[in-house]
């Protein structure tokens, strides 16, 4: 069983930055499909962000150029640096993973990973 705890969420007001992480304790995790998506209660969930064994990454419009989501291996930990945060990136923030070797690690894969944490509550104010 791969356990994902993500932390770093908050308020913070229009134009400024976060950093979330995603911890887990399993190392073979970094041989795994690792992604963000996002939800709004009441809203479908949003994959933003994936990224591939070879550090690879990949993102939805809505982020693309304001987001940067980084592996790194040595601390079995995701990260998703967020810059430029607008009201509409208000949403609760959950990292997944998954052992998917022969599928492309897209943001589209993300909801299908098998492996996902509670979430992190992140609030934008204009």
């Amino acid at each position: 069983q791969v356990k994902l705890e993500e932390s770093g969420g908050g308020s913070v007001q229009s134009g400024g930055s976060l950093r979330l992480s995603c911890a887990t304790s399993q190392y073979s995790i970094n041989n795994y499909c690792m992604g963000w998506y996002r939800q709004v209660p009441s809203f479908a969930r949003e994959p933003i962000a994936a990224i591939e064994l070879d550090g690879s990454a990949s993102y939805t419009d809505s982020v693309k150029g304001r987001f940067t989501i980084i592996r790194d291996k040595a601390a079995n930990t995701l990260y998703l640096e967020m810059t430029d945060l607008r009201p509409d990136d208000t949403a609760i923030y959950t990292c997944a993973a998954d052992y998917r070797p022969t599928v492309r690690c897209l943001p589209e894969a993300v909801e299908s990973l098998g492996y996902r944490g509670r979430g992190t509550q992140v609030t934008v104010s204009s």
